[in-house]
């Protein structure tokens, strides 16, 4: 059971997008390490599912590799379930592997008893719902993407931003092998991290008109807020929570939802850049004339650690199909990838 690596543009080609809630600087995205054996292991989590492949190195001693991928709903989404592995399969096995010597890496490709597994995304079912109404699931149609479009809440923060000279201190200094990342505690990214991560998540809307509230919900680590749509304003600036306060209004059939009073946070956008009190999100949710999507648009702003404004937009498609089914974050598998053991 030999090993080999493979350092080939063509290769990185064959790699799925990035699957992980962690930034992928860890791993050695430009290679791919190949190698066959034993499947001894095999979990469907959120926010990361494993394997694990017993082999040999080229001495013949035995060792284990441990194969990190996505969430269980990600990889359901690519047509894998409880029985895509079994105990005692055998297995050719091609991951990025982690920089620092260990047995581990994010999965590449993937041959089972000499049958290549898919790992690439299913498409989306060829149903188009229409609304008149704001309510419902929505997702983002990937097929409509942009060729530029960045894979990861890093990577578009990364391209987006401009930072202060503290917001890039805090950047230089974080580290995701450390209990500062919040997703290690399973925390959700507040504002505006669920709406990027629509694009492989879904987003849900509801009207609760009794209590003059609108919830806004994404199945991505199960964030939910609460929009007042009383009238209220915000509270004092010392009350903050760690998803912030939002108050709605609406502009003709437009939804304005206004946050703020958030709770500092160490890597809300993946990247370890911070926010804190003077973090400032605006959406807009605008139902196209057909009603089969909306336009949703956000800025963001934090003086603290940002320069400027960020502003971005994108159509999330009216997806009535889907269930926003829980995430329930598994404390042992967003922790697994450290490279110790985390108390």
């Amino acid at each position: 059971m030999k090993q080999k690596i493979i350092c080939t543009a063509a290769a990185i080609a064959l790699a799925g997008p990035a699957l992980g809630h962690h930034s992928d600087a860890a791993l050695r995205m430009n290679a791919v390490n190949t190698f066959e054996g034993i499947v001894t292991e095999y979990t469907l989590r959120n926010p990361h599912s494993y394997f694990v492949v017993e082999t040999t190195n080229e001495a013949g001693e035995p060792l284990s590799w441990e194969v990190q991928m996505g969430s269980a709903l990600s990889m359901s989404r690519r047509g894998w379930n409880a029985d895509t592995l079994a105990l005692g399969d055998y297995v050719v096995v091609g991951l990025h592997s982690a920089r620092d010597g260990r047995h581990y890496g994010l999965l590449n490709s993937l041959v089972k008893e000499n049958v290549p597994i898919s790992y690439e995304r299913l498409a989306a079912p060829s149903i188009k719902a229409s609304t008149t109404t704001l309510e419902g699931v929505w997702t983002v149609d990937r097929a409509n993407l942009p060729p530029d479009f960045p894979e990861g809440l890093d990577v578009l923060m990364e391209r987006e931003l401009t930072l202060t000279d503290k917001g890039q201190a805090a950047h230089a200094a974080f580290s995701q092998d450390s209990l500062e990342n919040p997703e290690l505690s399973c925390i959700t990214k507040p504002t505006p991290g669920g709406l990027v991560y629509t694009d492989r998540y879904p987003l849900e809307i509801e009207f609760i008109n009794r209590e003059q509230v609108i919830m806004i919900r994404v199945q991505y680590f199960d964030q939910e807020r609460t929009v007042y749509m009383d009238g209220r304003e915000h509270p004092p600036a010392d009350q903050r929570t760690h998803e912030g306060h939002s108050i709605g209004s609406w502009d003709r059939d437009t939804l304005i939802v206004d946050t703020a009073n958030f709770a500092d946070d160490r890597s809300p956008y993946q990247n370890g850049v911070p926010s804190g009190a003077q973090k400032h999100v605006v959406e807009r949710y605008t139902l196209r004339e057909d009603g089969t999507s909306l336009i949703l648009t956000f800025t963001l702003e934090d003086s603290e650690y940002i320069e400027g404004l960020m502003t971005h937009t994108r159509d999330l498609r009216y997806s009535p199909h889907i269930e926003m089914t829980p995430f329930d974050c598994d404390l042992e598998a967003t922790r697994r990838y450290l490279p110790t053991p985390s108390s």
